[in-house]
């Protein structure tokens, strides 16, 4: 529940057991719980349904800021608020905002408004020593709050002097009863979450960041952009785009990918990528982290690329430099390098494989279903898949949850039924209930393709591999 509120409809809550939970059944919960955050760009390494279980803190905790962080997050961009462009400078393109992170918007706009609020000097770089004392809080709060609110006008900053100043609060010392003031300013316009006045004044990183991504969220104060050239400027993320985003994400890539068009550009991302796929491929001594030389990484790019039998006919390193990786063919060697680890054989899968795989499943626990290929229209529907899932981990399947698919939303409900179950099951499915929906091959590849190796890889254990 906690990840559909963070990024809304990523678990069909049909596949959740909420009755009779014996460990199998809680466990079905968990493993459907860490799949599922695993799509949304959380990285659930060295995290297992048995820590989730025992309640191990650690893992707890990692696990539920990520996907809190997730949630926050979701909508701190230039797609969803345009009125972001007020907080670059005029030597900033579009394509430069849209290149900072979260936590970079957060600090600009939190400076946006307080020079809007009159200060001239006070500007915040971080969320821990930058607002201990409350004070560019306090201007932020009056800034945004809504006038409804009765928000005081005149909140307390001991060493601006820009307004007229509530003589109690001006000459409140104690930092924390300061920050509970502030606090209780935020509370009348319901934006007093994650924080305590111990919070603020011993600068929680996390905590603070929280606050100000929530009141951000709540009451971002932009000015509306109503030139429709720059609207039309902004690219918003595809669903594949940020299918590719959320899964290199979940594999602990550093940096983070915020942007596919230009966290990719100095070719480290797709250098660590290449050596989770084909581990120790890298020969790290060869790449550079100065970002004037990046061009010479996109080149090696490229290089092993090619060794990793990757299709780059006609991509260059610069190419990748100007934002044009090759992020399906990643995804897609990463999937079937693990089916190959899978393999009794030394053997590269192909697309065919798998089709003829998962035909021959389908046949052998009589399921009346088979597709010819990854563009095959009757897989649109959600059946097949469902079907599929079925034989993978026979019984988990309440068939009386399917509907007739005769419209575009009973497709879409099998599709996110099918998609959940599949991630209950244990398959790592990235894929979206769209995709199934419009039959989108590649997406559909990474279906069958998880499906299999979820499928292959308990058979490995018995054979005590």
């Amino acid at each position: 529940k906690v990840i559909n509120e963070a990024v809304p409809y990523t678990i069909d809550e049909r596949a959740i057991s909420k009755s009779n939970l014996n460990v199998n059944r809680r466990t079905g919960n968990l493993i459907l719980a860490l799949n599922s955050a695993q799509s949304i760009g959380c990285n659930i390494e060295n995290i297992g349904n048995d820590d989730l279980s025992e309640g191990r803190s650690h893992a707890v905790l990692r696990l539920v800021w990520q996907i809190i962080k997730v949630g926050l997050f979701r909508e701190i961009n230039i797609d969803i608020h345009p009125g972001i462009i007020a907080i670059g400078d005029e030597s900033e393109t579009i394509n430069d905002l849209l290149r900072l992170s979260p936590e970079d918007i957060l600090v600009r706009w939190f400076n946006y408004h307080l020079e809007r609020a009159g200060s001239k000097h006070r500007r915040i770089r971080n969320f821990t020593t930058d607002i201990q004392d409350s004070e560019a809080y306090s201007y932020l709060i009056e800034q945004i709050a809504p006038k409804e609110s009765g928000v005081n006008s005149s909140i307390p900053l001991s060493t601006l002097n820009i307004r007229t100043i509530s003589s109690l609060i001006q000459k409140e010392p104690d930092l924390h009863q300061r920050a509970e003031k502030m606090l209780l300013e935020a509370e009348k316009f319901d934006c007093r979450a994650f924080v305590s006045p111990g919070d603020v004044v011993k600068g929680n990183y996390k905590l603070n960041m929280a606050f100000v991504a929530n009141l951000f969220n709540t009451y971002p104060a932009l000015e509306p952009i109503t030139n429709p050239i720059i609207v039309d400027g902004i690219l918003e993320e595809t669903r594949e785009e940020k299918t590719y985003r959320n899964w290199m994400n979940s594999l602990g890539v550093q940096p983070y990918v915020h942007y596919l068009y230009s966290d990719l550009n100095d070719g480290l991302v797709i250098l660590k990528i290449y050596d989770i796929i084909q581990p120790g491929c890298v020969d790290w001594k060869r790449v550079v982290t100065n970002f004037s030389e990046r061009l010479e990484n996109c080149n090696y790019c490229v290089e092993l690329g090619s060794q990793l039998k990757l299709t780059l006919v006609g991509i260059h390193g610069q190419d990748i430099m100007e934002g044009n990786a090759f992020v399906w063919q990643l995804m897609r060697a990463y999937t079937l390098s693990i089916l190959n680890k899978l393999s009794h054989e030394d053997r590269q899968f192909t697309d065919a494989d798998i089709i003829n795989w998962a035909n021959a499943k389908l046949k052998e626990c009589e399921k009346n279903s088979s597709f010819t290929s990854f563009e095959d229209k009757t897989l649109s529907d959600g059946r097949t898949i469902i079907n599929l899932i079925d034989c993978v981990k026979v019984g988990s399947i309440n068939y009386d949850f399917l509907q007739n698919a005769t419209t575009d939303e009973a497709r879409l409900s099998n599709a996110r039924y099918a998609i959940s179950m599949a991630r209950k099951a244990g398959a790592e499915v990235y894929a979206l209930p769209e995709d199934i929906v419009d039959v989108k091959p590649k997406m559909m590849m990474t279906i069958f393709a998880c499906l299999m190796i979820k499928d292959l890889g308990p058979q490995q254990k018995q054979n005590g591999e």
